[in-house]
């Protein structure tokens, strides 16, 4: 009860500060509406029939706030300010794997490299047993989660049964882990560097340097591919920070635009370039965003870089954060932002969104802009890559195999079998008898699929019974019938997709995350064309001084 005193007398002050400075600013409507919201809260707290939560009633009142601006404006309360700290740094204090649920265990998922958990011995598919000497029977990945994390410095003892099936406790001195924005650079051909760019948390601007300066002290690079597909962006700052390492010192990247005065604002690049004339592909897509399409959307519009792939995400909003007191923040959309060429790739308008009336920027709206050397480009819809190559996507069979561990399952028995093996990571490949004991793996496994021509003739013999012609739906009952789509006949015509999944998660296991992604690479069409591109500086130079990048 003393609490709940305490924040409605908090609230109350607030308010009553609240009321005097609108009251200076003659904003009647905004004082008025922090005055009923005050009255109630306080009529909720300490009258509804049964016991109200007063931290409960704030939450809801201040998610209703923001429910109907954009979905990046948001109310973060205290309890979730350890994951709004590990969206923007990429660190946190733990032992450094991710973990998933496998019957009523836990198990761990993949052991960051060079982690707590990886240099304790903690494996791919070791289940959790105990956590300080408690069972970790039933408990949820949140539970084990919430176990493991801590501050950095302090210890927890882990008991885990190995794919074997013996049993080792170890205790791990939690660390602060931090999750690199840069998981993979190296070279994808003679003289052709690579680059995959996850994440713009704090701190990936020096990961990115580093990056680039092994690999100018490994050997002769002649050119740069620098990987944004599905990174979501970001920090701003960070961007402006990579940029500055291939174009010239001074030169504006990007500005943003909302209604006050502090929103207004030019970043120009702070440093001389380490990298200003060296040929650059930019790989994107639909998933790339943000700060992501700040640096593309810069070097498209300076000339700077070939970009590759598919049209971006669109996001040109900019969020600032602003503290409320108790240790939460709310998080708000502050201004939009522009590119070099002077565009907005913002692609949906949130302006009406309180009437309910949320769409993407018509065309009638979309407007020309010229890149430095007079190409022409849009705004209003993401960026437009300069060469456009149609989205691999994978089956949503084989996404099903995965979802349900299916594929981590049978990693776990390839490496029973297996133990003890190492592997080369870039060339390795399954054999035919290892994808025959898949097959013999999945033989009594139920897989909740129906293929997309199976929906079809089921939602057209429903139509002709309700219609009711006889004749069609026995036509469709036929053809049903006919159809193969069991889960045996789909490993055969999913084969290549299933094949690539379980080889990466054999991958994975044996050399992390950057054995995976060059694993990959070898493979990648969008790579392939980017290395092309970096070879015929004719075409090169073509694309960044003629090329219009027409809008589609």
């Amino acid at each position: 009860m003393n609490r709940r005193r305490n924040i409605l007398a908090a609230a109350a002050v607030a308010a009553i500060l609240g009321l005097l400075l609108c009251a200076a600013r003659n904003d009647f409507g905004l004082g008025r509406n922090m005055e009923i919201a005050l009255n109630m809260m306080r009529a909720l707290t300490l009258e509804y029939v049964d016991e109200v939560d007063p931290d409960k009633l704030m939450e809801g009142a201040a998610d209703g706030m923001v429910r109907d601006l954009d979905p990046y404006t948001e109310f973060i309360p205290e309890q979730r300010m350890s994951e709004f700290e590990l969206l923007t740094t990429g660190k946190y204090g733990g032992i450094g794997s991710l973990i998933r649920k496998r019957d009523e265990w836990v198990v761990i998922a993949q052991p960051y490299e060079n982690s707590p958990a990886d240099r304790a011995g903690l494996k791919i598919g070791d289940r959790i047993v105990a956590i300080d000497g408690k069972s970790a029977e039933g408990f949820t990945t949140e539970q084990v989660s919430a176990r493991l994390k801590g501050e950095p410095g302090s210890k927890v003892r882990v008991t885990v049964r190995h794919l074997d099936g013996t049993e080792e406790s170890v205790a791990i001195t939690r660390e602060r882990i931090a999750i690199p924005g840069i998981p993979y650079a190296g070279w994808i051909d003679e003289g052709i560097g690579y680059i995959r760019h996850n994440d713009f948390t704090e701190g990936c601007y020096e990961e990115m340097r580093a990056a680039i300066e092994r690999l100018r002290a490994e050997g002769d690079l002649r050119g740069l591919v620098l990987d944004y597909r599905s990174n979501g962006g970001g920090i701003m700052q960070e961007a402006v920070k990579i940029l500055s390492m291939f174009v010239p010192k001074g030169t504006e990247v990007v500005s943003t635009k909302g209604r006050t005065d502090s929103s207004k604002q030019v970043y120009r690049t702070e440093s001389e370039p380490i990298l200003p004339d060296l040929p650059l592909a930019v790989l994107i897509n639909g998933n790339s965003a943000s700060a992501a399409e700040i640096v593309s959307g810069a070097l498209q519009d300076l000339d700077r870089a070939v970009l590759i792939g598919q049209r971006s995400f669109g996001k040109g909003l900019v969020q600032s954060t602003r503290p409320l007191g108790y240790n939460t923040m709310v998080k708000l959309t502050t201004a939009k932002y522009y590119i070099p060429s002077g565009r907005c790739i913002q692609a949906i308008d949130y302006s009406h969104s309180q009437e309910g009336d949320v769409r993407t920027v018509p065309d009638s709206l979309i407007r020309e802009f010229t890149t430095r050397a007079g190409r022409k480009v849009y705004d209003g819809g993401g960026v437009m890559p300069d060469i456009r190559t149609e989205p691999q996507y994978i089956s949503r069979f084989a996404m099903t195999l995965y979802a349900l561990g299916f594929i981590e399952d049978f990693g776990d028995e390839y490496m029973r079998r297996h133990a003890g093996e190492r592997i080369d990571a870039k060339n390795f490949a399954i054999t035919e008898a290892d994808y025959d004991a898949f097959r013999a793996f999945m033989q009594d496994k139920k897989v909740p699929y129906e293929s997309d021509t199976r929906r079809a003739l089921k939602s057209l013999k429903k139509a002709s019974e309700d219609d009711r012609f006889e004749e069609l739906t026995r036509r469709f009952e036929e053809l049903e019938a006919e159809l193969r789509d069991d889960t045996q006949t789909n490993l055969e015509t999913y084969r290549a997709q299933i094949v690539e999944s379980i080889e990466n998660d054999i991958v994975l296991r044996h050399a992390y995350t950057a054995g995976v992604i060059e694993h990959s690479l070898p493979g990648d069409e969008e790579v392939r064309r980017a290395v092309e591109v970096l070879r015929d500086r004719e075409e090169y130079n073509r694309i960044t001084t003629m090329l219009d990048t027409a809008r589609k």
